[in-house]
């Protein structure tokens, strides 16, 4: 290679070095920042397959009728319902608890249905102690619940998500003072009652300023405690004073045992109660004691209102037997509740609830049902039952709101 080429050559390599180096110090261009990534929308949480419903009442107990029959009343109305397609095209299944008939029971239970069974809403209890130890439960987790028999008046004032599908103790006892003083044509009374129960001693403190409204005297005004079984003293004193009538406020089995303490003493008096007396084990607890009664209630089996004459044919059919107003309360709690529900059209708690206020001349089978928006009872009619012969019940009066 010639000495010209050579250099030539040289002078070539030196720039393609240069122009090497001067590409490795040229500092590289900073990396644009990757975008920032959108956080992902939280996913919907699926709606359940089902609607599960939760059920308390006393299975078992000293009021076992009470709570059997409650049963029967939402298990025929969800039944019903299931056959025609369900609510919202969901199933309806029941998560059934026995509280005894104990507050304790009934607040266990609620926290049970709602924090592990995860229930949409509550049906129960039947007694008002019952219902008051589970309500602030459902009312601080947003839970709707309704009663179908608690008629303490401090119930639904828990909060917006209790409600009831009976009317109040006030109401009955206004109802069984005037059926008194108009019908029987009584001017003097007596009351026993169990001073531990709020709903007994609720039932005689309305009766008692109703009938004494009237006109009427309250001549005795006696108490005793939860399973007391002589009432002897009591009655003594009672009929010291001669009344015309004897007002009895607590559940039939209570009811039968002093009925026959009653008659034993000599006293002629006719006896009167509320919706405690109902159950068929009133009878067969008191006797002949009992006949002539008279007791105020939310449904008669006479009724001729379509949705109790089918109520009636359904109810025999599946039980061979009749209800009473504990399983037509029941039903009719049941379906309020879906009602509410399909309206409501979705699974909130606060939905149900709203809808369930606005609840307006719902055909039950207790009658035509509204709920009084402010507080969550319903306004409804009541009936007087007499207790016939053989402990059976006949319609004897109607009493409007």
């Amino acid at each position: 290679m010639s000495t010209a080429k050579r250099l030539v050559s040289l002078v070539c390599l030196v720039l393609v070095f240069a122009l090497v180096a001067g590409c490795a110090q040229k500092p590289a261009e900073p990396a644009k920042p990757a975008e920032q990534a959108k956080p992902a929308e939280p996913a919907k949480p699926a709606e359940p397959a089902e609607i599960k419903i939760g059920v308390v009442a006393p299975i078992t107990g000293d009021v076992a009728t009470f709570g059997v029959n409650t049963h029967r009343g939402v298990e025929l109305a969800v039944k019903q319902l299931n056959d025609k397609g369900g609510v919202l095209g969901k199933k309806v299944v029941l998560k059934v608890e026995d509280d005894k008939n104990q507050p304790t029971e009934t607040a266990a239970a609620v926290q049970k249905l709602i924090t592990q069974d995860k229930v949409t809403a509550i049906i129960g209890s039947v007694a008002s102690k019952c219902t008051l130890a589970g309500a602030p439960i459902a009312q601080s987790n947003k839970v709707p619940m309704i009663s179908p028999t608690s008629t303490n008046e401090k119930v639904t004032q828990v909060g917006e998500y209790i409600f009831r599908a009976c009317f109040i103790d006030p109401f009955q006892g206004a109802v069984m003072a005037k059926f008194a003083y108009e019908n029987l044509k009584v001017k003097t009374a007596a009351c026993l009652f169990d001073v531990t129960n709020d709903y007994t001693k609720g039932l005689a403190e309305s009766f008692k300023a109703n009938f004494e409204k009237l006109g009427g005297k309250v001549v005795e005004y006696q108490t005793y405690n939860v399973g007391d079984q002589d009432f002897k003293p009591q009655l003594t004193k009672i009929k010291a004073q001669n009344p015309d009538v004897l007002f009895l406020s607590d559940y039939y089995n209570t009811v039968g045992l002093i009925a026959k303490q009653v008659r034993e003493m000599g006293l002629k008096c006719i006896l009167l109660g509320g919706d405690g007396w109902d159950s068929a084990e009133l009878g067969k607890i008191g006797g002949t004691a009992i006949e002539g009664g008279y007791f105020s209630n939310h449904y008669s089996k006479d009724a001729k209102n379509p949705e109790a004459v089918a109520f009636l044919d359904a109810f025999k059919k599946a039980y061979n037997e009749d209800p009473d107003a504990l399983a037509a309360l029941a039903y009719d709690a049941t379906m309020i509740l879906c009602d509410a529900i399909k309206r409501a059209g979705k699974l909130d708690g606060g939905a149900i609830k709203d809808a369930m206020s606005s609840t307006k001349d719902f055909k039950a089978v207790s009658g035509s049902i509204t709920i009084d928006p402010a507080t969550r009872n319903p306004i409804k009619s009541a009936v007087v039952l007499k207790v016939d012969k053989g402990g059976k019940f006949a319609f004897e009066a109607l009493v409007n709101p």
